[in-house]
């Protein structure tokens, strides 16, 4: 029982992390539920029901209206209807792109008859894209380690599900007009750009001479591998190299790779790329002794200061309150246990092969981080208060001691 409601959490909460082996353990028909429970998430539960409500009686509720642009942030301001039309056709469309070009190369490469080659393409188009890295492989990904085919398609579909579709409906409306790019847009692109140089630099180096992981490859499978293990740690999940066998040192950056995530209103987890942003240029700004908070040409309103820092200190709360949950459930090294309650809030889906022998208790703790990582502390603390006090007076000021 505790194991079903792991993998439908998982699923939902697009992480990807398994407790029995997903190609072997389910049979078709449970399969399919997966992919569904994939979707659902991906698209986000709140889309999802106004589709249905459109579908069915033509019109959106108040409530499902608001609830659904929470989800959605609106879309760039588009109303939800349209919202939830743009979001159904961007996801489809690029997931079936990257199925065809998987299909194809699992059918004339690897003697995949045409119905299983499109079968599997499918399947793992849509766990790329909603950022969940479910796979059809025992071993993951891992044959496909050095076949650019597999890896690069399934990289980019990450990598766009992980950019949030505000981005990408900007992106698809004014193409490469910055001057028309909101300042969300223009973040996102700026440090998924430098994450995902910077952490390919850093799992391939650290990993170059290892021979239980990229030191067994050539220099150009190296690379490719590199960089296919970077964009995972952006909340996908999929392994191409056994994460098992990494240094411990290769864990610790992939935990703060894992725990950032990637853009909001998308695929992705964790306590994403735009938090991480507003908070450098809240420490950039303070040992300037700027007066304000300047991204990009644009000031920051005070309140915005206010969440990302809410944002980072639950999200660095939960993921130490997990880790100490599992050193005490388990007989694990910490090192382990942290790489694993990180994967489970940034709903990435990495693990270094304890999963499976977790206890149920254990295997609880992990089930509420890929919720909340899923759902986001920020929204989980407002619709726990769901109060918004206005003071009518202000208490005199005192600075206290920082440092």
């Amino acid at each position: 029982m505790v194991d079903a409601i792991f993998t439908a959490t998982s699923a939902v909460c697009v992480t990807g992390l398994t407790v029995v082996d997903t190609a072997t353990y389910y049979t078709l028909f449970g399969k399919i539920i997966i992919i569904v429970l994939i979707q659902l998430g991906g698209l986000g539960i709140m889309l999802v029901a106004s589709l249905l409500s459109m579908l069915l009686m033509g019109k959106i509720g108040t409530l499902t209206r608001l609830s659904s642009q929470r989800e959605s942030s609106a879309l760039s301001g588009q109303d939800i209807r349209t919202a939830a039309k743009t979001v159904l056709f961007l996801s489809l469309s690029i997931e079936a792109l990257t199925a065809c070009v998987l299909a194809i190369r699992f059918w004339l490469s690897y003697d995949h008859s045409l119905p299983l080659a499109l079968w599997h393409g499918a399947f793992h188009s849509i766990s790329a894209f909603n950022n969940a890295g479910f796979a059809l492989y025992s071993d993951n990904l891992m044959g496909f380690v050095d076949d650019p085919w597999i890896s690069l398609p399934i990289s980019f579909a990450i990598i766009l599900g992980g950019l949030g579709f505000p981005v990408l409906v900007q992106l698809r409306r004014y193409g490469s007009n910055t001057l028309k790019w909101s300042m969300n847009t223009r973040l996102v692109l700026l440090m998924t750009a430098i994450l995902l140089v910077g952490g390919t630099a850093f799992i391939t180096i650290m990993e170059w001479n290892n021979p239980k992981t990229l030191g067994a490859l050539d220099p150009a499978g190296r690379l490719l591998a590199g960089f296919f293990q970077s964009v995972q740690t952006r909340t996908a999940g999929f392994n191409s190299i056994d994460i098992g066998a990494m240094h411990p040192a290769t864990w610790l950056g992939m935990d703060v790779l894992m725990f950032i995530g990637a853009g909001p209103a998308g695929t992705a987890g964790g306590i994403k790329i735009t938090t991480v942003a507003v908070l450098a240029f809240i420490i950039i700004t303070e040992l300037r002794g700027d007066a304000a908070v300047n991204v990009l040409g644009k000031r920051l309103s005070r309140s915005v200061h206010r969440q990302a820092l809410t944002v980072a200190l639950l999200g660095a709360a939960a993921v130490f309150a997990g880790t100490m949950c599992l050193v005490l459930f388990t007989d694990y090294s910490l090192d382990r246990c942290l790489f694993e309650a990180s994967s489970a809030f940034g709903t990435v889906g990495l693990s270094t092969g304890i999963t499976a022998d977790l206890p149920d208790a254990a295997k609880a703790v992990l089930i509420t981080l890929m919720y909340l990582g899923r759902v986001g502390v920020l929204s989980l603390g407002s619709a726990l208060a769901l109060r918004n006090r206005k003071a009518l007076y202000e208490l005199p000021k005192e600075r206290p001691a920082i440092g």
